[in-house]
């Protein structure tokens, strides 16, 4: 036999070997793929069952599902690899057991950030990878799977986070929703509240209060690059915006509060911050102080402590809202609200998968980061200043609804990381965030201006006072409705 044809031989061999392998590989798959359940009420919704259904054909649960049993193959070279490096980054590119949490017996909510990131990586052809694709051709999603997990996200996204209807029917399938008007029905409580925001009384010495580093006339923000706590005490951070923080899913950049009630105790007693040391005297001095024993006993029933305190300010915080910006009302059907550069710079700032985290109504506040998703950002600027350790930390992503107003723009806002490396302007804090947050790693410079124009529709308004020209006494007016 020639070498032709031993080599025919060879390749026929090899095709047939690779056909039955596949065959035998989609009919496993099939065979173990999750089952929905016959009681789970997904059954009954034709659109979350289509979804389900594609995820459970592409056999997402084997790299997406906590302590999923991996295939039988998964311990073979090249396909273990790949699985392996899946299932490593499946959190920054593909929500950890999302789609079979919320679609199984007991359908749950899916967040924000969990719908944009599936979104984005539908929307892009991410998953699977096409090298896995190789040996299971099933798993593509294909337009009639990339049709139903988008429907079925744009249904979600409908039923759990536009209650309102402010969303424009063709504007209910984006990542960003327009931030409803603030609830100022219970109008006692938020004016005592108010009140106990401005009020100095609750530091240690008497010369700060939380306007202190969160003025309203600032974006929220002292535009500080640390805060300057009691005494001249400099903090080792930047202090996170008031303004829409009640759309943070935790509080404080490590998330260590979970409401604003929790965070509102937290600077009163920091040694750097407000400086108290006891919350009976805190209240003390606050009941000393006219109508605070009329307002206390109304609302309340009784004298100050920490439960009312704070529980004052986080109601009065939960109305520092600002909507009614352009992009707002484009998102509710005012086509020309913002022009072509910014209509541009949304969709590039979609395309880069910037709104996978900065998500919702606020645009952030749904997740934790590092930062170097794509680069190593910190290099060799891990110092004394900035230890090794810190490098992994991740922060809540900020809320960037109101960063036109901002004067610092550290990466992630945190002093003690990089307070020789906050960006001097706008233009500066996106080229960092595409270099090393991003696939892309770089961007022709008309997209950044494209970028930063969108970014600056973002600036809305506080009782009625655009954000931009606001005083603290307008911010401090309460509305007579």
């Amino acid at each position: 036999m020639n070498i032709k044809a031993l080599f025919g031989s060879a390749v026929v061999l090899a095709v047939v070997a690779y056909g039955a392998t596949t065959s035998y590989l989609v009919h496993y798959d099939h065979e173990t793929a999750p089952k929905l359940s016959s009681l789970s009420p997904t059954n009954n919704n034709p659109k979350a069952k289509a979804a389900f259904d594609t995820i459970a054909e592409a056999r997402c649960d084997y790299c997406h599902t906590k302590d999923a049993k991996l295939p039988f193959y998964a311990s073979l070279p090249v396909a273990k690899q790949l699985m392996q490096r899946d299932i490593k980054t499946r959190v920054p590119a593909f929500p950890d057991t999302t789609g079979f949490k919320c679609l199984g017996k007991r359908p749950k909510r899916v967040d924000e950030e969990s719908l944009a990131r599936m979104q984005f990586v539908v929307e892009h052809d991410m998953m699977p990878p096409k090298m896995y694709l190789t040996m299971a051709l099933h798993a593509a999603l294909g337009e009639k799977g990339k049709k139903a997990m988008l429907e079925w996200i744009k249904e979600s996204r409908i039923k759990n986070y536009d209650a309102a209807g402010l969303v424009a029917p063709q504007f209910q399938s984006e990542p960003i929703q327009p931030i409803p008007a603030a609830d100022f029905s219970d109008k006692e409580k938020i004016a005592l509240g108010e009140r106990l925001f401005f009020d100095k009384q609750l530091s240690g010495d008497g010369t700060l209060n939380c306007a202190s580093c969160h003025g309203l006339n600032k974006g929220g923000v002292d535009n500080l690059v640390t805060s300057t706590g009691i005494k001249g005490q400099k903090g080792p951070i930047n202090a996170p915006t008031v303004y829409n923080s009640v759309y943070n899913k935790l509080q404080f950049w490590d998330g260590r509060a979970k409401d604003l009630q929790e965070q509102a105790a937290g600077p009163v007693m920091n040694p750097l911050e407000m400086g108290s040391h006891d919350w009976a005297e805190v209240s003390k001095r606050v009941m000393a102080q006219p109508g605070y024993k009329e307002a206390f006993t109304k609302v309340y029933g009784g004298q100050a402590n920490q439960e009312r305190i704070t529980n004052a300010i986080a109601v009065y915080e939960a109305t520092l809202v600002t909507p009614d910006s352009r992009f707002d009302q484009y998102l509710k059907g005012h086509e020309n609200a913002i022009n072509e550069q910014e209509k541009r710079g949304y969709a590039l700032f979609k395309d880069l998968g910037c709104a996978s985290c900065h998500v919702g109504k606020a645009m952030g506040g749904q997740s934790f980061e590092v930062m170097g998703l794509e680069g190593d950002y910190f290099g060799k600027r891990v110092t004394q200043v900035m230890p090794i350790k810190a490098v992994s930390l991740k922060r809540i992503m900020p809320l960037i609804c109101i960063v036109s107003m901002c004067q610092h723009y550290g990466i992630l806002n945190d002093g003690t990381l990089f307070p020789r490396w906050q960006r001097k302007t706008l233009e500066d804090a996106v080229r960092e965030m595409v270099r090393y947050q991003t696939q892309k790693g770089q961007i022709p410079e008309k997209d950044v201006q494209d970028i930063v124009a969108f970014l600056k529709t973002q600036t809305g308004s506080y009782r009625g006072h655009n954000l931009a020209t606001i005083t603290e006494e307008d911010a401090g007016i309460l509305p007579s409705k």
